[in-house]
């Protein structure tokens, strides 16, 4: 009777919560400063210190669980053909309370915190068709550079010789060394996980995750290699509380030029120039074309082994996966969807325009 009235109350709070939650958001700098600079930091501190240590995905084994639990459970109520439709009822409310209150509390509100540009002072107004051509030739030139440097030939593809764990290490300098110019992004707790999950996600079309309940920054360790530092730069920075993806990106960018490996400062700048090629390419296909051309051919030839590796995975059940993440976003204060990725364009530009990119 006791389990019962529990679940009961778990059932109540769910509503509570959510109107809570409403209410909160609408006062982001509390949020800044009580939440993602004041308790976010503590929370985060705590499941680093008890998982990070751990080789391995703590928060893949407890979905795992999760799933072989729910799928238990279904079973037994078809098996004995006994189903309670309001206990059931109650019981899934109660559940769905107690993963709210972890995920909001946990790093959810991260999500209604002040936005970057407030943050960093400069504005987000839509570029021109001018500024992106502009900024888009700045990336290429830069990119040009970085990628001769590395291969000493315009025609190879760079070949990153460090392994996974390294490349986890690099990026976490990259940190360290933008934390000089901009301490708001200043990381104590340095744990970057292989997903136990790549498969999966790579039929899905993600290259990596957050686990909100376990604070573990996870990549897809099938992912193209090039593409792999400036993934783990992404993912990083939702470790660090910034919770869209578009923000996200952006700071993984700039973790990842401030670099001093050349290869975490190719796989950067190659991150931005995809999406901002995409923006021309929905502008002017003509025009994209020839942008693309003033590109190094090692370059486009890595490019174009990264879209063969993610076509070759490709499959009816990846749309279904974005609809159900694009609806995720947009519940959590993220109205462009899966799209806000290539919002990046827009924090790049204008940033650039009042601190340009060295």
């Amino acid at each position: 009777m006791k389990s019962n009235k529990n679940y009961k109350i778990l059932a109540v709070l769910l509503p509570m919560q959510w109107a809570f939650y409403q209410i909160i958001a609408q006062f982001p700098n509390f949020i800044e400063n009580y939440y993602s600079n004041g308790l976010y930091p503590v929370i985060s501190s705590i499941f680093h210190f008890t998982l990070g240590w751990i080789p391995f995905s703590i928060g893949d084994v407890i979905y795992t669980i999760l799933v072989l639990y729910i799928i238990r459970n279904i079973y037994q109520l078809i098996k004995v053909r006994k189903f309670n439709i309001k206990k059931t009822l109650i019981k899934t409310l109660a559940f769905i309370s107690v993963i709210y209150f972890i995920f909001s509390f946990g790093w959810g509100l991260n999500y209604h915190r002040l936005p970057i540009t407030e943050r960093l002072n400069f504005s987000e107004d839509r570029y021109t068709e001018t500024e992106l051509i502009d900024f888009t030739k700045t990336l290429i030139q830069k990119l040009n550079t970085v990628h001769s440097e590395i291969t000493l030939n315009d025609s190879l593809v760079p070949n990153n010789l460090l392994t996974k764990k390294e490349m986890h290490r690099v990026a976490f300098n990259a940190y360290d060394e933008l934390e000089l110019k901009m301490p708001v992004f200043s990381i104590q707790q340095k744990s970057v996980k292989k997903s136990l999950f790549s498969l999966p996600l790579t039929y899905m079309g993600f290259a990596g995750y957050l686990n909100p309940f376990t604070n573990e920054a996870q990549v897809n360790y099938l992912i193209p290699k090039n593409n792999y530092p400036a993934t783990t730069c992404h993912e990083i920075a939702h470790q660090l509380g910034i919770a869209s993806e578009n923000e996200a990106n952006f700071v993984g960018f700039l973790a990842s030029i401030n670099s001093k490996d050349k290869f975490l400062n190719y796989s950067g700048y190659l991150m931005a120039l995809r999406y901002c090629l995409f923006d021309i390419y929905t502008m002017d296909e003509e025009l994209f074309n020839e942008i693309k051309d003033e590109l190094n051919v090692g370059i486009l030839k890595d490019m174009q082994e990264s879209q063969d590796f993610w076509t070759s995975y490709q499959n009816k059940s990846e749309k279904y996966f974005k609809i159900f993440y694009d609806s995720y976003l947009k519940a959590n204060n993220q109205i462009d969807g899966i799209r806000s990725y290539s919002k990046m364009v827009i924090l790049l530009v204008n940033y650039d325009k009042k601190h340009p990119f060295e």
